[in-house]
């Protein structure tokens, strides 16, 4: 396993301007994840974790601070290298799905890699809907799925690139506690086979237990 973190978080802070005011919606987090760890950001809402999550996966660039993902510093690239960086090593799931209504649950899956140009989509696919206990599911549309089965589809597609980090934005946060836990213990197993970071955004004690780190923002700033 490589030594170098696979996110190192340096002093961010991100502020807008609003009103004729500076509006600070985090300020001076720092923090470092190893390659294939866990860890969740938990705050109440408003308190800054999905701009900590967007700021982490270079979706959007702070006011102050440096991003390093993988080694690489993504204030000092440009938007096209740092979405390339993304579509080769990260993975995102988020809350409401973003799956494709007209597409199945296989073809949701392939997406990424055929956006890629990568031959054997399917194939792998269907492995990782055996993984995430869907074969069974292959040719339904999402519209025809519970809220569970559709972001286990989300998962799958999240890992088809094999990413080197999944970032979810309150992945559970519409469904129930029981699919909740099946869909948390999903993602840790596909976590742990594939060496995959994680970093879970949660506003739920519960969950961010069953990661191995949790950092806690409360009004845009990490708390003890």
């Amino acid at each position: 396993m490589s030594s170098i973190p696979i996110l190192d978080l340096r002093s961010l802070t991100k502020s807008y301007a609003t009103g004729g005011n500076q509006l600070t919606v985090l300020r001076d987090v720092s923090f470092t994840l190893a390659q294939g760890a866990t860890c969740a950001i938990l705050g109440p809402s408003g308190s800054g974790k999905t701009t900590l999550l967007g700021l982490a996966a270079g979706l959007d660039q702070p006011t102050s601070g440096t991003v390093f993902l993988n080694g690489i510093s993504l204030g000092e690239i440009s938007e096209d290298e740092r979405a390339r960086v993304r579509n080769a090593q990260v993975g995102f799931v988020f809350q409401n799905f973003q799956l494709i209504p007209t597409l199945t649950a296989l073809e949701n899956i392939t997406v990424p890699m055929e956006l890629r140009g990568d031959r054997g989509a399917r194939e792998l696919a269907g492995e990782l809907l055996q993984r995430v206990g869907l074969s069974d599911r292959a040719d339904h549309y999402p519209a025809q799925l519970s809220g569970g089965e559709q972001q286990r589809i989300a998962l799958a597609r999240a890992f088809i690139n094999r990413p080197k980090i999944l970032f979810a934005d309150e992945p559970t946060g519409n469904l129930d506690a029981d699919t909740s836990q099946r869909v948390i213990e999903i993602m840790l197993e596909l976590n742990r086979t594939d060496g995959t970071a994680l970093v879970l955004v949660t506003h739920d004690p519960e969950v961010a237990r069953l990661t191995e780190r949790t950092i806690r923002l409360r009004n845009g700033e990490m708390s003890a």
